[in-house]
């Protein structure tokens, strides 16, 4: 049965259009966002078609808020997202043997709880605009934090765990793209953690149906705060993945003797607050899960690490508050893919990529993800396909 898209959320107290079914979406997210559109701050809520239960917001959720901002609906992982960049090179440029490229970006690149032994040399990378005055800011932010300046530096430029991951991809055209997700590292979390637990102790936030949703309101010094670290986290995460994709593209031009080109790189949060105009109203946009897609904006949307991902162009969907999915979404949790599948699974589901084949990466396989064929689908009328990537390389922490 083909379904018109969107389908309002059925009990939602203030206006929720979704880009999926209801008996497609789990019980505890649907319950989650009809918790979200009750807040009394909310304007609206739309909902992407890769939504799954997230810790106090919904994962895929896009919500418009007037005078204030909820921390849970940013998350942890602030400013987490993705980097792409189109590569001279094609598929006959490969070798045989990938695993050397892949070691060479390992090298490169610190994954899992790793960082670098040194700060990279940003200047090195010709990455040398605003970085003083960025570094300069850390003393500014939430007290308790300023002793984690070191690990931050140290951690600029590295992936992380989990979803993170970097792929050299190729596309229907054989051409090669690399491509990276990564977020705020430590200092993000630690950040985010410190604000939420403020805005739980705030007393407007005593009656609310989900306390992880406890918000700031404008005009307060917790608001100034909590937006004051929110954008310097967002602007880590941004820098961090910039750091991380030069490491990677000297990586690349470092395995192949012929030179390397790269085209402008396309750059894009997927958990972050902006100020925007939604209904001719100025409002504070959180995207937890979900990439902006105003008319013309680029934005990547990735599958698993065996279902490959896709470089999209924005529609400019007043309805979807100017929003995409921001990638396949999970079906199941980490720990139900553990007692589902077993590490032949695993390596039978990424048969072709030169990736880990160990049980330390078994939650993130394909299965435990949604179909990112239907995801993209579901979405045609917020975004446009401008190329289809399938990674042979992927690297995960």
């Amino acid at each position: 049965m083909n379904v018109q898209y969107p389908v309002p959320l059925s009990g939602a107290k203030s206006s929720t259009l979704m880009w999926a079914q209801e008996h497609e979406v789990g019980a505890q997210a649907l319950q989650q966002l009809r918790n979200i559109a009750a807040l009394p701050w909310v304007h609206g809520v739309r909902v992407m078609p890769d939504v799954h239960l997230g810790k106090g917001a919904t994962v895929g959720s896009v919500i418009a808020m007037k005078q204030a901002v909820s921390p849970a609906a940013v998350g942890v992982d602030i400013g987490c997202g993705m980097e792409g960049v189109l590569t001279s090179l094609t598929a006959a440029d490969l070798p045989d043997d990938l695993s050397k490229i892949r070691s060479r970006i390992e090298a490169a690149v610190p994954v899992g709880f790793r960082a670098h032994e040194y700060p990279v040399s940003v200047r090195k990378l010709g990455l040398d605009r605003g970085w003083d005055t960025f570094w300069g800011s850390f003393s500014s932010l939430h007290d308790g934090v300023q002793d984690r300046e070191k690990k931050a530096q140290q951690q600029m430029g590295s992936l992380g765990g989990g979803n993170h991951f970097i792929e050299v991809c190729l596309d229907d055209e054989d051409r090669v793209w690399l491509m990276l997700h990564s977020g705020s590292r430590n200092i993000g979390k630690e950040l985010a953690e410190r604000h939420m637990r403020i805005a739980k102790s705030l007393p407007h936030n005593a009656d609310l149906p989900d306390r992880d949703l406890a918000v700031f309101l404008a005009g307060t010094r917790e608001m100034d705060a909590y937006r004051r670290d929110l954008t310097w986290a967002q602007e880590y995460a941004s820098r961090n993945r910039a750091v991380m994709l030069a490491l990677v593209m000297q990586a690349v031009r470092e395995s192949f003797e012929q030179p390397v080109r790269f085209e402008k790189p396309i750059s894009c949060h997927h958990n972050y607050v902006a100020e925007e105009t939604i209904d001719g109203l100025d409002l504070l946009v959180t995207r937890k899960g979900a990439i902006r897609a105003g008319l013309g904006d680029l934005g990547l949307i990735p599958g698993s690490m065996g279902t490959g991902s896709y470089v999209v162009r924005g529609l400019g969907s007043e309805r979807s508050f100017y929003s995409a999915s921001h990638g396949a979404g999970r079906r199941m949790s980490r720990n139900e893919a553990k007692r589902r599948y077993t590490v032949g699974d695993l390596i039978e589901q990424t048969a072709g990529v030169e990736s880990r084949k160990d049980a330390g990466v078994l939650d993130e396989l394909p299965a435990a993800y949604k179909d990112i064929e239907s995801v993209i689908a579901a979405q045609s009328d917020l975004v446009e396909v401008v190329a289809h990537l399938k990674q042979v390389i992927c690297v995960k922490g």
